[in-house]
């Protein structure tokens, strides 16, 4: 219905030919869906919803495409008709994937790779091929060439070349992601020591812990720290009038607080807790690699981890470092909570180190700051007496590879 106007881009997803016409398309569908008269044929409404729902993917629409897919799925069961069960679920697995929320994908990829199984093997191949692109995104790639390798072999079964195309396509893309995992595993090595090179040379010279003795300590750090930022892929920026919808912030510092309460564990001396469906919810709104583009400059990909973070009593900070490379070459930290008294001579803040000196960040809920965090000095001063900071960390990926590599940094001093 929309195959003519849908393609797949480098990393094997699905995106328009002509986004106009796509959405223009789309916009068809809808009107012939609210068009139809009451008691009309479900199935209609099934495969109408499922293919607007699919042209929603396509755009970016991860939101309303989830809701027609859910919608259509629903329709499919209650007919029984269990075909159209697999191939619905494996595009609201698609749309929950490309939304960045992986645990609902999974469950959908495998509950329709055992219906295939069980009831529909002709089936089996696409649902190998959904469920083997989720795992290489997921980063497991053994697992997804075992599926693709087992999607090949009945593909060729079938005859069907452009299938066959497709999934060496993928294939081709899981051995290249593997040669490259083999290939920075090295690097991961060297990156690690580096950034706790400079991290310990920095906290050896200055504390997050005193603000009293920046001026005093600057001066001896000054040529060094100019020597790292110059290599920075992002320039802090404190994000004000980014306006991000209140009822997801909302969403998130109530999913914060129940996982830090459940979860939550200390790691270089403030709380962190997994994220969940709220800060999946969000990332899949808000476009965060946009408004990161936006704001720096920098092209990059979705985020691709996230993790709540928490300092809760008084005296907490977090000490001046650098990030491992892993976490990405963008940061952006949205502030979900900040409790403060309302008369308090200080509160505490984020603070960068720069080439001029040291800059604090003083975020209130709603508020965000995007950095480099593997290149940028930074920490937190410590928490007021009534003090309570819940933060959420997101790190993107640039798209341009060559911005990823640690291999022209400067060596931290002796």
């Amino acid at each position: 219905m929309l195959q003519h106007l849908i393609t797949q881009d480098a990393g094997l997803r699905m995106v328009p030919t002509d986004r106009g016409e796509l959405t223009t398309a789309v916009g068809q569908l809808l009107g012939e869906l609210r068009a139809l008269p009451e008691g009309s044929d479900p199935a209609r409404t099934r495969v109408l919803t499922r293919w607007i729902g699919v042209g929603q993917m396509c755009l970016g629409q991860h939101e309303e495409a989830r809701t027609f897919l859910r919608q259509s799925l629903d329709l499919a069961a209650t007919s029984g008709n269990t075909r159209a069960v697999i191939a619905t679920g494996l595009n609201l697995g698609d749309a929950h994937r490309y939304a960045g929320d992986v645990r609902n994908a999974d469950a959908l990829y495998r509950s329709a790779l055992g219906t295939a199984r069980s009831q529909h093997p002709e089936l089996v191949d696409f649902a190998l091929q959904h469920t083997g692109k989720h795992l290489m995104e997921s980063g497991d790639l053994a697992g997804a060439e075992a599926l693709l390798r087992e999607a090949l072999r009945l593909r060729i079964a079938k005859g069907d070349t452009e299938l066959i195309g497709s999934t060496q396509a993928a294939l081709s893309r899981v051995e290249v992601l593997i040669d490259q995992a083999a290939a920075s595993s090295a690097n991961d090595t060297a990156s690690q020591q580096w950034s706790g090179q400079w991290t310990s040379w920095l906290q050896s010279h200055t504390t997050a812990r005193s603000p009293d003795r920046w001026a005093e300590d600057f001066p001896a750090i000054r040529g060094a720290v100019r020597g790292l930022t110059a290599h920075q892929r992002v320039h802090p920026r404190h994000l004000r009038d980014q306006l991000f919808p209140v009822e997801l912030i909302t969403a998130m510092a109530q999913e914060a607080e129940d996982a830090l309460t459940a979860n939550g564990y200390l790691h270089n001396g403030k709380w962190n807790a997994a994220v969940g469906d709220a800060a999946n919810r969000f990332a899949g709104q808000a476009d965060l690699a946009a408004v990161v583009a936006r704001s720096t400059g920098l092209e990059v990909e979705q985020p691709h981890n996230g993790v709540y973070i928490a300092y809760l009593e008084e005296g907490q900070f977090l000490d001046f470092h650098v990030d491992e490379f892993g976490f990405g070459e963008a940061n952006l930290i949205l502030c979900l909570k900040h409790d403060r008294p309302a008369v308090a001579s200080t509160v505490s803040a984020t603070v960068f180190i720069g080439a001029d000196g040291y800059h604090a960040c003083d975020l209130a809920a709603g508020e965000s700051v995007v950095f480099d965090g593997a290149i940028t000095p930074h920490g937190r001063t410590p928490l007021g007496a009534g003090e309570r900071v819940i933060l959420i960390s997101f790190g993107f990926r640039a798209h341009d590879a060559a911005k990823r590599s640690a291999a022209h940094l400067p060596a931290a001093p002796r």
